[in-house]
């Protein structure tokens, strides 16, 4: 089991310092839908995810592959992965993901929901932006509405006061850019 690296201290000063994890839930007709999301706290990008109607270790570890696949494992490993203590993150194939990539996990405290606050905040927007615009009559439909409001409304369109009034891709897009500039 991980301890709590984090503290409630929610920031990084580079892209793959700090990565906050957790899973959400919505009601469609056919059923519930869960939503795994791998955020990085420099730029708030989310940079990995897994959708599925079952909310198990797999989707977790999925989501947390995503993450090391779109990053690259190189620039992945030494960051600290935080999480709740929700089972999927306890599990064993989790744990053992986040070893194999070279990561920290660290995990928040029982029952304390500030402890990851910083990613109920995503998806306090994810709920109110798409979740709970209208009902959902399948989760392929509320599947595909979550991958696009992510890849281009929020990564690309969704401008944030914490990055300076950028979106997260233009804010990576800067760093890189400063970092390059002073090589």
């Amino acid at each position: 089991m991980s301890d709590d690296l984090v503290e409630r201290d929610f920031t990084a000063t580079a892209p793959n310092q700090l990565w906050l994890t957790d899973i959400t839930e919505h009601r469609t007709a056919e059923g519930k839908l869960y939503a795994c999301a791998v955020k990085d706290v420099f730029s708030n990008r989310i940079v990995g995810y897994s959708i599925g109607p079952r909310m198990k270790s797999h989707l977790a570890v999925a989501a947390l592959n995503d993450a090391v696949a779109r990053r690259g494992a190189r620039a992945a490993a030494g960051c600290t992965v935080h999480s709740d203590r929700g089972s999927q993150f306890r599990s064993r194939k989790y744990q053992r993901a986040i070893k194999a990539h070279g990561l920290f996990g660290s995990m928040g405290r029982v029952g304390a929901a500030g402890d990851n606050a910083a990613m109920e905040s995503f998806f306090s927007t994810l709920q109110k932006n798409v979740l709970n615009k209208r009902r959902w009559s399948s989760r392929d439909e509320l599947r595909r509405e979550i991958v696009y409001w992510i890849e281009r409304t929020y990564h690309r369109r969704r401008r944030q006061r914490r990055l300076g009034k950028l979106t997260p891709v233009e804010y990576e897009t800067v760093y890189k850019t400063t970092v390059a500039l002073a090589a």
